[in-house]
């Protein structure tokens, strides 16, 4: 009986009622063994790999290249057209695009307004007492039923229709 079969055996018995302590102790001894010669078996077959790579080469090495050198060409900018002249050469082509570049990315000084120079409006007292004033039931029912019902106005997922539905105002 291969240990497959053994802790197969020993699992379906476990399964339909308790094992000995001894049982139990063949079972761990049996999964040990089990992954022991899983282990060795990986080894194994890595080494015979191995082997056989060494032995007759890698077949997709010549077809891997080529395709890296199309990559490779596909990928090279070797001119530019800058205002109508063409530029050529590597370095050429890199004082390009470095002066592109950092022309772009350069900080551009910028008037800017300030908060200060702003006009706000202001409040008069009645105004702003009235920001301060509770508000009534009615009020809130009708800012509840002004909203869309799959609105949720918080975090917690309870939409404006739930609470229509379930509120007492």
């Amino acid at each position: 009986m291969s240990l497959k079969d053994r802790i197969s055996n020993l699992d379906s018995k476990g399964e339909s009622g308790v094992l000995l302590d001894a049982k139990v102790e063949d079972l761990h001894c049996f999964t040990k063994e089990l992954f022991s010669l899983v282990r060795v078996n990986t080894s194994i077959s890595w080494k015979q790999s191995r082997m056989q790579w060494l032995r007759e080469g890698d077949a997709n090495s010549k077809k891997f290249h080529g395709i890296m050198s199309t990559r490779k060409r596909r990928n090279a900018t070797p001119f530019f057209l800058v205002n109508g002249v063409l530029v050529e050469g590597v370095d050429n082509v890199r004082g390009v695009v470095f002066s592109h570049f950092s022309n772009h990315f350069q900080g551009v000084s910028v008037d800017r307004t300030t908060v200060e120079a702003l006009n706000f409006r202001k409040l008069n007292h009645r105004e702003g007492v009235g920001l301060i004033k509770p508000f009534s039931m009615e009020e809130v029912k009708a800012a509840v039923w002004d909203c869309d019902n799959y609105t949720c106005p918080g975090h917690n997922g309870i939409s404006f229709g739930f609470i229509k539905k379930i509120g007492k105002f």
